[in-house]
């Protein structure tokens, strides 16, 4: 099994396509990074404008490598699945393509195996990719602009992180990012499984994406109440509930948490449809007439 992922790992990372994702966020952090380095102070006027008789907080202080890397996430963390699709979308239907998906089945490796090795190739793929964006984000924005307290911006309220207690809590958004964008692996993997060419699963999944993206942002009610919940990339948002903290008397608690079990159950629902999306493509597979 171990020699069968080898070999997928060195088909996807053989194809160019692959490294598409990697160039695409490092263009887009270094562009933020170059961006906030020699316009930051007037980026922190502009988002501290409405807080300031509330916080006293300098800009020079409030434009750190933690800020920095939690501005980064939020305009990227939308865009990755999307980036994902491309080689997720490809592992399967890319082989029924080549026309190599039918001699791949003559091996002594039941479907459901291939499948599941595949899915496996995909998803470290997906996780080398959020590495890649932690190592940009979160360790080189430390490196340009340091370290201090955490300024984070929200609808009606802000918080202020002590330095001391922000590390952590990166990890943990980390680790539930990871588990959206496994979420979309699956999703395009099992597009995957269902097409005979590539362009068909990607674009699909790119059109989910964007879609559901849509209507997550959307502030309507009648979408708020009917659709959102059972939108997966409702719940991939749910990374910023690690920055969103309890306050006492007008002071954050160190190590709370506003709300974690809606964390919790954000991240259980994604694994769900990560779970859901796998078997549907196995379940499909296993009956599927392979011609190419």
């Amino acid at each position: 099994m171990f020699r069968l992922l080898q070999i997928e790992l060195f088909k996807i990372f053989s194809r160019p396509r692959t490294y598409i994702a990697f160039a695409v966020i490092t263009a887009i952090i270094f562009l933020v990074q170059i961006a906030l380095r020699f316009s930051g102070r007037e980026y922190m006027d502009l988002i501290m404008s409405g807080v300031k008789e509330t916080f006293e907080v300098p800009a020079e202080e409030a434009l750190n490598g933690y800020l920095v890397c939690y501005i980064v996430l939020n305009l990227l963390l939308i865009h990755v699945p999307i980036l994902v699709a491309l080689v997720a979308g490809d592992v399967v239907a890319g082989e029924a393509n080549m026309g190599t998906l039918r001699l791949l089945l003559t091996k002594p490796v039941s479907r459901t195996r291939l499948l599941l090795i595949k899915f496996l190739a995909s998803s470290i793929y997906t996780i080398l990719l959020l590495i890649w964006v932690a190592v940009l984000a979160l360790g080189l924005s430390v490196l340009l602009f340091g370290t201090s307290d955490l300024f984070v911006a929200r609808e009606v309220d802000s918080n202020i992180i002590a330095e001391s207690d922000v590390l952590w809590r990166y990890f943990a958004a980390f680790l539930f990012a990871a588990i959206g964008l496994l979420t979309v692996t699956a999703l395009a993997f099992m597009l995957s499984a269902f097409a005979e060419n590539s362009i068909g699963p990607i674009v699909a999944t790119v059109c989910i994406i964007i879609v559901f993206t849509i209507l997550t942002q959307m502030q309507i009610p009648f979408y708020d109440e009917t659709v959102k919940p059972y939108l997966f990339t409702t719940h991939m948002l749910g990374w910023k509930g690690f920055f969103y903290v309890r306050a006492e008397e007008g002071v954050t608690v160190d190590g709370s948490i506003e709300d974690f079990p809606l964390i919790v159950k954000s991240g259980l629902i994604l694994i769900g449809y990560a779970a859901l999306f796998v078997v549907t493509a196995i379940w499909y597979f296993r009956k599927k007439n392979i011609l190419s």
